[in-house]
C-alpha cells in the first residue's frame, strides 16, 4: 500500500496513493490508522483523491474507525472521494456514519470546528461540576 503522511498542528493527513483499495489491504490499513490515532496529533484526515475503487471491507474499516475516533474525542474525516467511490458508498449504510468532505481544506475545517466544539463542551462540563 502506497501512502503519504503529512502532520499538521491539530491533525494528520493520510493520503492513500493506490488507485484501488481491496480487502487484502485491510490489516495494513487498520494498523496504520490505529498507529496514527494514538500518536499526536490524534485527529486524522484521510485523503482519497488518488483512489478510484474501494471494496466493501475498506468502507467498513473506515466506518469502524470513525466510531473509534469519536469515542476517543478525536476527529476522523474522509475527503476527496471520486464519484465512483461516492457511488459505491451510496450503496451501503456506511456513508451515514462517516464524516465526508469534498476537499481536504473542508476536512481541515471540520477537524478544527470539532476541536473547538470539544473544548467548549469540556469547559461547560467544568462549569457545571464547579456549580454543584
Amino acid at each position: 500500500m502506497n501512502y503519504k503522511i503529512d502532520t499538521k498542528e491539530k491533525f494528520t493527513v493520510l493520503s492513500l496513493l493506490d488507485s484501488s483499495l481491496s480487502s487484502n489491504l485491510v490489516p495494513e490499513l487498520k494498523e496504520l490508522i490505529q498507529k496514527l490515532g494514538t500518536n499526536s496529533p490524534k485527529n486524522l484526515v484521510v485523503n482519497l483523491s488518488a483512489v478510484k475503487h474501494w471494496e466493501l471491507s475498506i468502507m467498513e474499516l473506515f466506518a469502524q474507525h470513525q466510531e473509534v475516533f469519536y469515542d476517543n474525542n478525536t476527529s476522523f474525516v474522509l475527503c476527496c472521494l471520486s464519484d465512483d467511490l461516492q457511488n459505491a458508498l451510496d450503496l451501503t449504510d456506511f456513508g451515514e456514519v462517516m464524516n465526508l468532505t469534498p476537499t481536504e481544506t473542508e476536512a481541515w475545517d471540520i477537524v478544527q470546528m470539532e476541536e473547538i466544539e470539544r473544548e467548549l463542551l469540556d469547559s461547560d462540563d467544568m462549569e457545571f461540576s464547579t456549580q454543584e
